[in-house]
């Protein structure tokens, strides 16, 4: 005799989908927290643009000239491109060193802009009354700078252009925030520092002892996500050629550019201008000579052992959107 089948009554059966309804649900949003769906906002929400106090975005970004965007500040270079290996920015600007230590740590980045040379917007300042007359006499010192930024490089040349090595002195590394006040209290001799740390940092009693002129070119660099650049590449040159128009629209009206960049950096207006008159200079387009530049650097911070080699940064260099910056 066959045993009949039990079936669980009608509102059993409807239990039992709602809650595996509710699993499925679960599961789905545990995925998206994870980052699942990271990938897909990335592509197709805004632009996501990583900047620093100063650079030449921050004045696109106080003049809302692209609205369109999403913004993201960022005190350094290095802590900007750990961003873009997060995948949490599309488009960064840095200086020299950052795409340097950047792709010897792996991450991945294309240099899709730079900008003219801008030897005078980085530093080495000292207090005057330390009797300091050249970077040789800070052998031995304790000399302050943030790793892996542009300042970096600065401290190689230098270090090279007085023939002598980091041995000759005692690097301490320090970001901005904690430069100035060790700076200021005496606990460094000297300190490597950028616009507008740099500005900020010129009361009386501070000395400049060099800037990187003839020594470094200090340029600017605008990196990109690979992934951001093959999908949304009408939509980073367009963002591109705003970031171009409004560059050379401060560097035209001087004036009324330290006045809107001014209230967005926090920084007293005459500071702001003053480091602005050194710093600020037109984009350029990335070609094999700026390849070839980076390339350069990457291989005497190879040689001196501070990152790992080889690395090949000309091949980072992606010219597909020269034509804006023309």
């Amino acid at each position: 005799m066959r045993t009949p089948s039990i079936s669980p009554p009608p509102y059993r059966r409807r239990l039992v989908t709602a809650a595996l309804t509710a699993v499925a649900l679960l599961a789905t949003a545990a995925v998206s927290a994870c980052g699942g769906s990271a990938g897909a906002a990335g592509d197709t929400g805004k632009l996501r643009i990583g900047y620093q106090r100063f650079g030449g975005l921050s004045l696109v970004k106080a003049r809302g000239a692209t609205p369109d965007v999403e913004w993201s500040l960022f005190e350094s270079g290095p802590a900007l491109t750990e961003a873009l290996k997060a995948g949490s920015i599309d488009i960064g600007q840095v200086g020299e060193a950052p795409p340097v230590f950047a792709a010897a740590g792996k991450i991945p980045f294309s240099v899709i802009g730079t900008s003219a040379p801008i030897p005078q917007g980085e530093a080495v300042l000292v207090k005057a009354d330390r009797g300091f007359r050249s970077f040789a006499d800070l052998k031995g010192r304790t000399v302050a700078l943030n790793k892996g930024s542009n300042v970096h490089w600065l401290l190689v040349r230098l270090l090279e252009a007085n023939h002598m090595t980091l041995k000759d002195i005692q690097v301490k590394y320090l970001k901005p925030a904690e430069g100035r006040p060790a700076f200021d209290s005496g606990q460094v001799d000297a300190w490597v520092i950028w616009d507008p740390y740099f500005a900020l940092a010129e009361q009386p009693g501070v000395q400049v002892l060099a800037d990187a002129t003839g020594l470094a070119s200090n340029r600017e660099y605008v990196l990109a996500s690979p992934d951001a650049v093959a999908k949304r590449s009408d939509e980073i040159r367009s963002f591109l050629k705003s970031y171009r128009e409004v560059t050379d629209w401060g560097i035209a009206h001087p004036e009324e550019r330290a006045a809107t960049l001014a209230p967005e950096l926090k920084i007293a207006q005459d500071v702001t201008a003053r480091a602005l008159d050194r710093s600020a200079r037109p984009l350029a387009p990335v070609t094999t000579a700026i390849g070839d530049e980076l390339q350069a650097i990457t291989d005497s911070f190879i040689a001196l052992g501070l990152i790992p080699g080889p690395v090949d940064l000309r091949s980072r260099v992606d010219s597909r959107f020269s034509e804006v910056f023309q």
